[in-house]
C-alpha cells in the first residue's frame, strides 16, 4: 500500500518514511503544499499524512483540495493540539489527528486502522448495492452520497456511515458512544468532539436550516435519531 508523506520538517519526514518502509508500505514524501497537491493527483494511494504547518500551501488547503476529488483517508499530524485544530481538521474531512511530538508506533497503528476502516467502506459499498430511502432522502452506497429531493448532496466516508446508521434503524436513537464505535470502530474515549463536528458538518449540508434540524433530531441528555418526518 502507497502513502503520501507530506511533512516539510526533513528529519521527521526521513524518521517516518524509513519505518513505514520496514513495516512494508510504499511512501512517497513531500515537502510543501503545491508538491503534495501535484504528487496526490499524479498516483493512487491508500492514505494521506499530512501535517499541517507547511510551506506555499497550507495543509488546511491541501485537505481542502484532496476531498474535493477523493474519499482516501488522511491522518493530520500537527503540533496543534487545541480543540479548535482538531474540530477544523475534522470538520474539513481529515479522518484522525496525531499531536506531535507522536511515536512512530503510535502512527503505524493509525494508519493500519483508517486503511482497515477504509476497507471495510469500500466492502460494505460493495454488498450494498440498494440504497435506503426515508422520505424526501435516499443514500447511495456506491459513492458516498446521499440526495435529498433527487438532489445529490457529497459527503465525506464519516458523515455517510453516521447518515446510514441513522437511516437504517430511524426509530432508534445514537448515544455519542455508539456513533463513535459504530463509525470509527474504536473504543470511546469520551471525547465528543469528533462526532459533534460529523453531526454539525451533517446538518450544514443536509438541513433545509441547521439551526431547526428535521432530519437530525437531537434527543436531549440521550443523543440522535433520524427526524420523524423521514420515518414515513
Amino acid at each position: 500500500m502507497k502513502i503520501l508523506l507530506i511533512e516539510d520538517d526533513v528529519e521527521i519526514s526521513g524518521m517516518l518514511k524509513k519505518y513505514l518502509e520496514t513495516e512494508g508500505f510504499e511512501v512517497a514524501a513531500a515537502y510543501d503544499g503545491e508538491c503534495a497537491c501535484n504528487k496526490f493527483f499524479e498516483d493512487q494511494y491508500s492514505l494521506v499524512l499530512l501535517d499541517l504547518m507547511i510551506p506555499k500551501r497550507s495543509g488546511m488547503e491541501v485537505l481542502n483540495i484532496i476531498r474535493e476529488k477523493s474519499m482516501v483517508p488522511i491522518i493530520i499530524l500537527s503540533a496543534k493540539d487545541t480543540d479548535s485544530d482538531k474540530s477544523l481538521g475534522l470538520g474539513l474531512g481529515a479522518d484522525d489527528y496525531v499531536t506531535k511530538p507522536f511515536s512512530v508506533t503510535e502512527v503505524l497503528a493509525r494508519i493500519k486502522a483508517n486503511i482497515r476502516r477504509s476497507t471495510q467502506y469500500a466492502a460494505a459499498g460493495t454488498e450494498e448495492a440498494c440504497s435506503v430511502t426515508r422520505g424526501e432522502l435516499a443514500i447511495n452506497p456506491n459513492d458516498y452520497s446521499i440526495l435529498k429531493r433527487g438532489e445529490k448532496i457529497e459527503l465525506t466516508a464519516k458523515e455517510f456511515e453516521i447518515m446510514k446508521l441513522f437511516m437504517k434503524h430511524p426509530k432508534k436513537v445514537y448515544t455519542k458512544e455508539q456513533i463513535y464505535s459504530s463509525v470509527w470502530k474504536d473504543a470511546y474515549m469520551g471525547d465528543e468532539n469528533a462526532v459533534n463536528v460529523h453531526i454539525s458538518r451533517l446538518r450544514n449540508k443536509i438541513e433545509d436550516n441547521p439551526r431547526s434540524p428535521k432530519y437530525i433530531i437531537t434527543v436531549w441528555g440521550i443523543g440522535y435519531k433520524l427526524g420523524e418526518a423521514d420515518e414515513r
